[in-house]
């Protein structure tokens, strides 16, 4: 293909790849903010030791990151139906992708937090504060700033994880590149155009986590 046939395919196609990206986006906002609410309630639970909560809460974890992703989302898609139980297919992919990430996030926030040293409970508790509001407010807080580069590069892997839920026909970035060569017959600078757009949006929040974290040192620092 010569450089103006070229140019003319990506020009037809973007329309359609930015769509598909802003899938992508969604999802992989839709899903961190899902795994994050999830990762605390389990880390309050697990941290907390409440019984049989503290148990079922590892169980889940262990079994998140002891199976492959895509194997999560059929069951979710395909298997829950048989039992009564049926999602759309973003639904779907929103909820299998949260609960990945919340398995991961969850032993990323429990390290920071084991990371702070045990003075810092201790000052909350000479200052008359509960284990709870200790967590909140002193704790919570410098665990954050440990945590970031982590949490960083789960959105980043989360990002490109969104590529699997095009098998349940969900129109993210990667279905809407399968969709445009099936009628272009040109694979190779459209999955090119796709690499290039993927890494787009991860250099972006790249340029977010370091953002984040100097102003966070900055705080500290002061």
């Amino acid at each position: 293909m010569d450089l103006p046939g070229l140019v003319q395919l990506l020009k037809d196609a973007f329309p359609i790849l930015l769509q598909g990206a802003g899938y992508t986006l969604f999802l992989a906002v839709a899903a961190m903010l899902g795994g994050l609410l999830i990762a605390t309630l389990v880390v309050v639970i697990r941290i907390g030791k409440i019984p049989v909560l503290s148990q079922i809460s590892a169980v889940y974890v262990s079994c998140i990151r002891g199976t492959p992703l895509l194997v999560q989302l059929f069951v979710i898609y395909f298997g829950l139906p048989s039992i009564g139980i049926q999602f759309e297919p973003l639904t779907a992919g929103v909820l299998a992708l949260s609960l990945n990430v919340g398995a991961y996030l969850s032993e990323t926030l429990r390290g920071a937090i084991n990371g702070i040293t045990q003075g810092q409970w201790d000052a909350g508790k000479s200052l008359g504060l509960t284990n709870s509001q200790t967590l909140r407010y002193v704790v919570a807080p410098q665990a954050l700033r440990l945590a970031v580069p982590s949490l960083s590069n789960s959105l980043i892997s989360l990002i490109k994880d969104t590529s699997l839920v095009s098998v349940i026909s969900v129109s993210e970035l990667m279905l809407a590149s399968k969709e445009v060569i099936a009628t272009t017959f040109q694979p190779f600078p459209l999955y090119l155009a796709a690499a290039a757009i993927y890494w787009a949006l991860s250099a972006s929040f790249e340029t977010v986590q370091r953002k984040l974290e100097a102003k966070l040192n900055q705080m500290y620092i002061r």
